[in-house]
């Protein structure tokens, strides 16, 4: 038997602003001369929401801001009931579904520890034993007999992770509440979670936007979008649909503002026409597997000839973190460029980096160093992972080992290497 159910849930919600006290007295002699009053349409935060959790399982909840993640979560705690459904929880639950929940500031870590293992069933005596284990593990040691209105919020994390995971509950519910934790204590409740799920067999349900920790800790996921269940199902897949449908609005979302948000200096001496990724065969792409070919070009026109210039193309984030760069610098046999339309070409053989969406920077500097031309978020593309390949949210700028084509001939350069060759190759 499932140890949760949940029936057919909606939750709603009424939106807008409180009316004043002359305009609630004009509604009401409206509807009493029996005019239409405007009627405004709840807001569903859940809507037919249907699933089951077994004893033992370890369900992630994933979903982008507003998905209705805590709001399940919350129902599921019985903070708060359905508009409509049922939900039946069959045991105990220990809930960290918000900073200081269920804790009164008023009242000291160590009143507040007696108050909430009371309130999750403990006995008194119980929670003497647990008590210095609490502590311990919050690090609150100084801090036990002072009123928790003067912890931080991060005190306060740690004070109601350590109580909840304490308590011999059969369900733990814990929220995004963990990220504001310092990483010492995100790496601690961390391993007391695997703890709890491997050595202790808990159920438990945890909403993250850390996408990997999810796919590592949970066997099963939910993907929440809009108050419904796109899909249920094992961690990996479902994990892969959210990444592929967030890559997709962010290149949605850049697309329709990339003018606005490409950040662009120029002298005026050059005027970029266009930057395309390409497959092996020369054909127009959006998409790359982690460690394929990266294949940039890069077309532009000069106002006037260049002497050795040094063109540079690197990648970035959505967000400005620089991942890559290779400058033609290396090359001190570079050409020269007269006045006209020019095509380079940036190469990377492997291109490393995990699934996600990616902005291609393109510069070009005189021979004096002088910049003509520096932009940033001129070329969105996507990078795939492969079945299998793990991921990792750390994000490093990298030094990749590059190929160039200029003048119609291929350079390349290495991280280990200052030294430059043609290649023999048609790229």
């Amino acid at each position: 038997m499932a140890i949760i159910e949940v029936n057919h849930v909606t939750k709603e919600y009424r939106l807008g602003q409180m009316k004043s006290l002359k305009e609630s007295f004009l509604r009401n002699i409206d509807r009493f001369r029996g005019r239409a009053v405007p009627k405004q349409e709840p807001f569903k935060a859940l809507d037919n929401i249907d699933f089951k959790v077994e004893e033992g399982e370890v369900l992630g909840i994933i979903g982008t801001n507003g998905a209705g993640k805590s709001t399940l979560l919350k129902l599921l705690a019985r903070v708060s009931t359905p508009t409509k459904g049922e939900i039946k929880v069959r045991g105990s639950v220990a809930p960290l579904i918000d900073v200081g929940a269920g804790l009164h500031p008023e009242l000291t870590g160590r009143e507040n520890i007696f108050l909430n293992g009371s309130i999750m069933g403990l006995s008194r005596a119980a929670i003497k034993d647990k008590f210095d284990e609490i502590v311990e593990f919050a690090e609150l040691e100084e801090f036990i007999d002072t009123p928790i209105k003067r912890y931080s919020s991060g005190m306060m994390i740690r004070l109601g992770f350590s109580i909840a995971t304490s308590v011999d509950a059969d369900i733990l519910i814990i929220d995004e509440v963990l990220a504001v934790g310092d990483l010492a204590f995100q790496r601690k409740c961390f391993d007391r979670m695997e703890g709890l799920i491997k050595k202790q067999g808990k159920t438990v349900l945890l909403v993250s936007h850390n996408i990997r920790q999810v796919e590592r800790m949970c066997n099963r996921v939910i993907l929440l979008d809009q108050g419904k269940v796109l899909t249920d199902g094992e961690s990996e897949k479902v994990c892969n649909d959210f990444y592929q449908r967030s890559n997709e609005k962010v290149q949605s979302y850049f697309r329709k503002q990339q003018e606005d948000k490409a950040k662009i200096q120029t002298s005026g001496e050059l005027e970029l026409l266009g930057i395309d990724i390409l497959d092996a065969d020369g054909r127009l792409i959006d998409e790359i597997e982690s460690r394929g070919m990266l294949r940039v070009r890069v077309r532009f026109e000069l106002k006037r000839p260049l002497e050795k210039p040094e063109i540079v193309v690197g990648t970035h984030t959505t967000d400005f973190v620089y991942l890559s760069s290779s400058s033609t610098a290396l090359f001190d046999d570079r050409p020269d460029y007269p006045a006209g339309v020019h095509e380079v070409e940036y190469i990377v053989p492997s291109f490393p980096l995990v699934a996600g969406a990616y902005c291609i920077r393109f510069g070009i500097l005189d021979q004096h160093r002088r910049l003509l031309f520096h932009g940033e978020t001129l070329k969105m593309f996507s990078v795939t992972t492969t079945d299998g390949e793990v991921r990792d949210a750390g994000l490093r700028t990298l030094n990749l080992s590059t190929q160039w084509k200029l003048g119609g001939e291929a350079y390349f350069a290495t991280k280990s290497s200052n030294n430059s060759g043609k290649l023999d190759v048609a790229m």
